[in-house]
Protein backbone atom coordinates (compact mmCIF):
# COMPACT_ATOMS: atom_id res chain seq x y z
CA UNK A 1 0.00 0.00 0.00
CA UNK A 2 1.22 3.38 -0.87
CA UNK A 3 1.05 6.17 1.92
CA UNK A 4 -1.28 8.11 -0.23
CA UNK A 5 -3.81 5.57 -0.86
CA UNK A 6 -7.22 5.49 0.28
CA UNK A 7 -10.05 3.79 0.07
CA UNK A 8 -13.93 4.99 -0.27
CA UNK A 9 -17.26 3.44 0.52
CA UNK A 10 -20.73 4.93 0.59
CA UNK A 11 -23.08 2.61 2.70
CA UNK A 12 -26.88 3.39 3.15
CA UNK A 13 -29.04 2.20 5.89
CA UNK A 14 -33.08 3.46 6.32
CA UNK A 15 -32.37 6.91 6.02
CA UNK A 16 -29.01 7.15 6.95
CA UNK A 17 -26.20 7.76 4.63
CA UNK A 18 -22.36 7.27 5.40
CA UNK A 19 -19.47 8.24 3.79
CA UNK A 20 -15.86 5.82 4.45
CA UNK A 21 -12.61 6.17 3.72
CA UNK A 22 -9.77 3.85 4.73
CA UNK A 23 -6.07 5.12 4.68
CA UNK A 24 -3.71 2.78 5.46
CA UNK A 25 -2.80 2.99 9.55
CA UNK A 26 -3.18 2.06 13.07
CA UNK A 27 -6.65 1.21 13.45
CA UNK A 28 -8.38 4.72 14.70
CA UNK A 29 -11.84 5.26 13.47
CA UNK A 30 -13.03 8.74 13.74
CA UNK A 31 -17.04 9.99 12.82
CA UNK A 32 -18.18 13.21 12.50
CA UNK A 33 -14.79 14.16 13.91
CA UNK A 34 -15.33 12.14 17.26
CA UNK A 35 -13.72 8.95 18.40
CA UNK A 36 -16.21 6.36 17.31
CA UNK A 37 -16.45 4.92 21.08
CA UNK A 38 -17.76 8.98 21.79
CA UNK A 39 -20.10 8.81 18.75
CA UNK A 40 -21.87 5.55 19.09
CA UNK A 41 -22.39 4.96 23.12
CA UNK A 42 -23.76 1.30 22.76
CA UNK A 43 -21.51 -1.89 22.98
CA UNK A 44 -23.40 -3.56 20.24
CA UNK A 45 -23.35 -0.99 17.45
CA UNK A 46 -19.50 -0.31 17.83
CA UNK A 47 -19.37 -4.34 17.73
CA UNK A 48 -21.38 -3.90 14.34
CA UNK A 49 -19.50 -1.22 12.78
CA UNK A 50 -16.09 -3.11 13.27
CA UNK A 51 -17.59 -6.36 11.86
CA UNK A 52 -16.23 -5.93 8.29
CA UNK A 53 -12.99 -5.64 9.67
CA UNK A 54 -12.63 -8.59 12.37
CA UNK A 55 -14.16 -10.94 9.67
CA UNK A 56 -11.41 -9.91 6.84
CA UNK A 57 -8.88 -10.02 9.54
CA UNK A 58 -7.71 -6.16 9.05
CA UNK A 59 -8.36 -4.75 12.41
CA UNK A 60 -5.39 -2.52 12.81
CA UNK A 61 -4.09 -1.74 9.34
CA UNK A 62 -6.57 1.36 8.21
CA UNK A 63 -7.63 4.58 10.03
CA UNK A 64 -11.29 5.21 8.73
CA UNK A 65 -12.37 8.29 8.51
CA UNK A 66 -16.36 8.61 8.33
CA UNK A 67 -19.39 11.10 7.47
CA UNK A 68 -22.65 10.04 8.58
CA UNK A 69 -25.80 11.60 9.00
CA UNK A 70 -29.67 11.19 8.15
CA UNK A 71 -31.66 8.64 11.11
CA UNK A 72 -30.76 7.46 14.27
CA UNK A 73 -27.76 5.56 16.25
CA UNK A 74 -28.81 2.17 14.45
CA UNK A 75 -29.30 2.94 11.38
CA UNK A 76 -26.51 5.14 11.02
CA UNK A 77 -23.93 2.02 12.38
CA UNK A 78 -25.27 0.00 10.01
CA UNK A 79 -24.51 2.26 7.43
CA UNK A 80 -21.38 2.61 8.11
CA UNK A 81 -21.03 -1.34 8.36
CA UNK A 82 -21.69 -0.84 4.24
CA UNK A 83 -19.70 1.73 4.15
CA UNK A 84 -16.67 0.03 5.25
CA UNK A 85 -17.37 -3.68 3.69
CA UNK A 86 -17.27 -1.56 0.41
CA UNK A 87 -14.49 0.26 1.21
CA UNK A 88 -12.82 -3.26 1.66
CA UNK A 89 -13.66 -4.35 -1.44
CA UNK A 90 -11.49 -1.35 -2.93
CA UNK A 91 -8.69 -2.45 -0.86
CA UNK A 92 -8.90 -6.24 -1.73
CA UNK A 93 -11.32 -8.05 -4.15
CA UNK A 94 -10.81 -11.16 -2.89
CA UNK A 95 -12.57 -10.30 0.50
CA UNK A 96 -15.84 -10.58 -1.45
CA UNK A 97 -17.03 -13.69 -0.49
CA UNK A 98 -16.58 -13.50 3.52
CA UNK A 99 -18.61 -10.11 3.81
CA UNK A 100 -21.38 -11.13 1.79
CA UNK A 101 -21.76 -14.34 3.43
CA UNK A 102 -22.14 -12.29 6.53
CA UNK A 103 -24.27 -10.18 4.83
CA UNK A 104 -22.60 -6.89 5.16
CA UNK A 105 -22.52 -6.04 1.31
CA UNK A 106 -26.18 -5.86 1.29
CA UNK A 107 -28.03 -2.70 1.62
CA UNK A 108 -31.02 -3.29 4.18
CA UNK A 109 -33.62 -1.82 2.34
CA UNK A 110 -36.67 -1.72 5.43
CA UNK A 111 -37.62 1.72 5.20
CA UNK A 112 -40.26 3.66 7.34
CA UNK A 113 -43.04 3.66 5.28
CA UNK A 114 -44.45 6.52 4.21
CA UNK A 115 -48.00 7.88 5.86
CA UNK A 116 -50.97 8.38 3.23
CA UNK A 117 -53.48 10.96 3.24
CA UNK A 118 -56.49 10.73 5.03
CA UNK A 119 -55.26 8.33 7.67
CA UNK A 120 -53.66 8.52 10.70
CA UNK A 121 -50.50 6.76 9.79
CA UNK A 122 -49.20 4.60 7.13
CA UNK A 123 -51.15 1.42 7.41
CA UNK A 124 -53.91 2.21 9.82
CA UNK A 125 -57.41 3.64 9.56
CA UNK A 126 -59.86 5.83 11.03
CA UNK A 127 -62.36 3.93 13.07
CA UNK A 128 -65.19 3.05 11.19
CA UNK A 129 -68.16 4.01 12.44
CA UNK A 130 -71.64 2.12 10.97
CA UNK A 131 -74.08 5.15 12.44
Amino acid sequence: MAAGTQYYGTGRRKTSVARVWLRPGGGQIVVNRRPFEEYFGRETLRMMICQPLQLTSTMGQFDALINVGGGGPSGQAGAVRHGIARALLQFDDKLRQPLKRAGCLTRDPRMKERKKYGQPGARSKFQYSKR
